[in-house]
């Protein structure tokens, strides 16, 4: 259930984001007023002289908002998932060692090459 939770605000939220970038490359910037003033263009749009801009900055605030939140979202559907292991080490589980036979050490005590050599 979470990871499909997540997955499902994950998509709305690259949905929202690719809206936002969409919306705010469409807008006029402040100084694109000014040649419609004049004649030079675009003053006739689809939503009116001034209609655009309230109806695209609306719409633009209510997209920055939802990203806004899915954001917060994300953030607490990852912090709630169970940690994953830092190493890969810490997944293996280790068998235990076998009990050493009476009388035979397990590993010899001293492995060097110097007690071998004549004095």
């Amino acid at each position: 259930m979470g990871d499909y939770l997540f997955s499902l605000v994950l998509t709305v939220h690259v949905l929202v984001g690719l809206g936002v970038i969409g919306l705010v490359l469409v807008q006029h910037g402040k100084g694109a007023d000014m040649g419609a003033a004049f004649g030079s263009g675009s003053s006739g749009s689809l939503f009116g002289s001034s209609g655009s801009a309230n109806f695209l900055s609306r719409t633009t605030a209510v997209l920055a908002t939802l990203f806004f939140a899915t954001s917060l979202g994300l953030s607490y559907l990852a912090s709630s998932k169970p940690a994953a292991p830092s190493s890969v080490m810490e997944s293996v589980q280790t068998a235990p060692t076998p009990a050493a036979v009476e009388g035979v050490p397990a590993m010899p005590a001293d492995d060097s090459k110097a007690q071998s050599i004549p004095k």
